[in-house]
């Protein structure tokens, strides 16, 4: 090489290396967080620095390029294989750039061969530094201008050096070691595995009408902002996850189909959420909230399925049946509906019949009255009004394990409950002795005869073959629509509870009634109306059609009723 070039070569060799090193960002100190964060760390920082420097609120001067390179930073860290590739390279594709460090580099240089006649070649050896330039040796350094292209067989492009450092053409770009000076983020690319492309027959097929929760963003590929609406709807959705389902619509894709649903981004992506908690059906609902993921969170929460009936024990029916439905119902301390129970309850709509109740604590009379020891407590109802108690104190390690636990509870009981629907219909005449009329005791006389029953049938007996003819009795007429005069509307299932009582055993609670506890009869009934205190018996001959007119005249009025004694009490 010629001596007068000797000098200039090595001083844009040195150009070269130090317009590298200021072009190559390091992504960790971009989001200012060390080398072994982890990636709850990385998205928080994302999240924090995106939303300071988003040209959308910051317009100093340099945000936008700011912004442009804490997305890449993002794009980098956020992908396992490209933050791998960084830390053992320095580069994300895993291709050594000028100064990577990987073993058989040469101690940390790239050693590059000549690329033969007509192309550019570059050597470099850490022992050829201090000697680098001298004459005459051999393959120290050694630079050629062959290609015609004009840009070296290592991918340096010659006009951007000169640009850059010379006042050459500003319009050229320049790459070298595969970082490209003109590299932004990737707007659009939605690359996450977590969420799931969505287009009209997606959401036909498994978003419209469903039951279930799904957070959508729409966007177009060229929209600035896109990697940050992504991380901050994929993080809401983790923290969910189970509760509800995530999906992006690319409206480039799919244009007609977003004018069409009314999602078609404008400067930015926009964010929706397919709720029911306003009605059966579901509707898109948009979040116009600061793009935090605080914030989007406590929205879809607050957007999350509302089919569970909030209840006072002390006032529900527990014979009530709806639509032939199995009921379940979840007992909480908690002051409104946990959002567990509130996904379930979207997950199984129209399968289930939902409620929930506030309950102080295991103690309360009305838990231990349905056989719950343990709070939270999910309990069950069967066709034949059988109670179960499907679980009781439940655990909750994190939301989606919850759900899916639940969940296959539930299929388990729904499953039990068509079994027994079925046995009923196969065999009609069995009902009967499959159902069974509680026997009042001291634990559940406040439930099956507390003070807001309008009135409590309690069928006394004082023999096995009276009870057996008593409980008969009962469950036929249990079964029918016997209606007010006044009210149509109300049926006895409504209006009365049914009950067996042992007199041998609970002598003292006839008493509240009659002195002599009427001692005289094998069996008979009692009409107690726990609110006013009061009472009518029947003593009469104890047949279905007998019973049953009884019951009716109590409905439309028609029985006298007396003063209790005094407040009936059980052992």
């Amino acid at each position: 090489m010629p001596m007068h070039l000797r000098l200039p070569v090595f001083l844009l060799a040195s150009l070269i290396f130090f317009a590298v090193e200021a072009k190559k960002l390091d992504p960790y100190k971009v989001l200012g967080i060390e080398k072994n964060a982890s990636q709850r760390e990385i998205q928080k920082a994302f999240h924090k620095l995106s939303l300071q420097y988003h040209p959308d609120k910051n317009k100093n001067k340099g945000a936008q390029e700011k912004f442009a390179d804490i997305n890449n930073a993002y794009e980098i860290l956020s992908d396992e294989e490209k933050r791998k590739n960084y830390d053992l390279y320095g580069d994300e594709k895993g291709n050594p750039g000028f100064e990577a460090g990987s073993p058989g580099d040469r101690g940390g240089y790239t050693f590059f061969t000549s690329g033969g006649q007509g192309n550019s070649g570059f050597q470099f050896r850490p022992d050829d530094w201090q000697s680098m330039g001298g004459h005459g040796q051999s393959g120290a350094f050694s630079f050629s201008f062959g290609n015609p292209s004009g840009k070296s067989s290592f991918g340096f492009g010659l006009n951007d050096v000169f640009s850059n450092f010379f006042g050459g053409n500003p319009n050229a770009g320049g790459h070298f070691g595969g970082f490209d000076s003109s590299t932004k983020s990737k707007p659009g690319s939605m690359g996450s595995k977590s969420i799931q492309a969505v287009n009209s027959q997606v959401f036909k097929k498994e978003i419209t009408d469903q039951g279930i929760t799904w957070l959508l963003f729409s966007y177009t590929p060229t929209l600035k902002g896109n990697q940050y609406y992504e991380s901050i709807v994929e993080e809401v959705a983790s923290s969910l996850q189970g509760a509800l389902k995530v999906g992006s619509i690319n409206c480039e894709k799919e244009q007609s189909f977003c004018k069409d649903l009314g999602v078609y981004p404008r400067r930015a992506p926009r964010i929706f959420l397919y709720s029911y908690k306003t009605s059966d059906s579901g509707s898109l609902i948009e979040y116009n909230g600061d793009l935090v993921a605080k914030g989007l969170k406590i929205f879809c929460q607050d957007h999350l399925p509302k089919f569970s009936k909030r209840v006072d024990l002390d006032n529900f029916d527990f014979s009530h049946t709806v639509d032939g439905l199995p009921r379940v119902m979840l007992l909480s301390m908690k002051k409104d509906t946990p959002v567990i129970w509130r996904a379930l309850s979207g997950l199984f709509y129209k399968r289930f019949v939902f409620y929930d109740a506030r309950v102080r604590d295991v103690s309360d009379p009305m838990v231990k009255n349905l056989g719950v020891d343990a709070l939270p407590a999910v309990v069950g109802w069967l066709p034949n009004g059988e109670k179960k108690v499907l679980k009781a104190g439940i655990s909750v390690k994190d939301l989606k394990s919850a759900i899916h636990d639940l969940s296959v509870l539930l299929d388990g009981f729904e499953r039990k409950c068509k079994k027994v629907a079925s046995n009923q219909a196969k065999n009609p005449e069995t009902e009967s002795v499959d159902k069974k009329i509680p026997l009042l005791t001291g634990s559940n006389f406040d439930a099956l005869c507390r003070e807001r029953t309008p009135v409590c049938i309690i069928g006394v007996f004082r023999s096995p073959r009276a009870r057996e003819k008593l409980e008969s009795i009962l469950l036929m007429v249990s079964q029918k629509s016997l209606t007010r005069r006044q009210n149509t509307a109300s049926s006895s299932r409504d209006s009365i509870s049914y009950a067996l009582l042992d007199a041998t055993k609970q002598p003292a609670f006839l008493n509240a009634f009659d002195k002599s506890g009427f001692k005289s009869l094998d069996k008979f009934l009692v009409a107690y109306k726990p609110r006013k205190g009061k009472f009518a018996a029947f003593v009469s001959e104890t047949t279905a059609e007998e019973v049953e007119k009884f019951i009716s005249s109590i409905l439309n009025g028609d029985v006298q009723f007396s003063k209790t004694r005094q407040k009936p009490m059980l052992k």
